[in-house]
């Protein structure tokens, strides 16, 4: 597995809450053990100790996000950083599930899985797929959606760099909003103009008078 990949596991976990719509999902431990997905044995070492813990991870990490998005380069590294220091990963060379057409072993780097707890498994992994991916394409990769009250983060994988939305439901939202704000406008101003010339005729028919 390309250790980038591990990225997505920070992306699952920040948008469990959409804070602009006081919607938040990581309320119980079912929803803890759902974001390591259905084959992971770290799920098992949840508990409800962990929502809180996951809580305060999902805070960091959006603040990561956040602060890239905003351009604060520097800032969304040390953030970053401060992640790692705490939560130290294991990396491992792995060959399981990926044989060659001779049988060998593909070998591969893996994130060891024996923190002390499930949150810290989690975080680990979150935090190292994360600094992979900024340091391979760069802290602007990592984004919020533009389209209010949205939010969600995302991981720009864009050849030019142009994503702004964390999903076509959401792009498309945000066109349609921007072509109904443009139409309004257009609207406004015609409404304008024809109340401009109206004024000027009958300023012109007095003066004839």
């Amino acid at each position: 597995m390309e250790l980038a990949s591990y990225s997505d596991f920070a992306v699952r976990l920040v948008n469990t809450e959409e804070p602009a719509r006081g919607a938040d999902t990581l309320t119980s431990v079912e929803a803890v053990r759902a974001l390591f997905g259905p084959s992971s044995q770290a799920a098992r070492r949840a508990t409800e100790a962990d929502v809180t813990r996951f809580r305060s991870v999902r805070a960091r990490l959006r603040a990561v996000f956040g602060a890239a998005d905003a351009g604060e380069a520097t800032r969304a590294v040390d953030l970053l950083n401060s992640l790692l220091l705490e939560y130290p990963v294991s990396p491992q060379i792995s060959g399981h599930g990926y044989l060659d057409e001779e049988g060998r072993p593909r070998w591969h780097m893996h994130l060891a899985d024996h923190p002390s707890n499930a949150t810290a498994g989690y975080a680990a992994t979150a935090a190292m797929g994360l600094a992979f991916h900024l340091t391979e394409h760069g802290v602007d990769r990592l984004g919020l959606c533009q389209a209010a009250p949205c939010r969600n983060a995302y991981l720009d994988t864009s050849t030019n760099r142009s994503r702004r939305y964390c999903s076509d439901r959401c792009a498309t939202r945000a066109n349609v909003a921007a072509y109904r704000a443009r139409k309004r406008l257009e609207t406004e101003r015609s409404a304008d103009t024809g109340r401009t010339a109206e004024t000027s005729q009958e300023m012109t028919a007095r003066t004839e008078r």
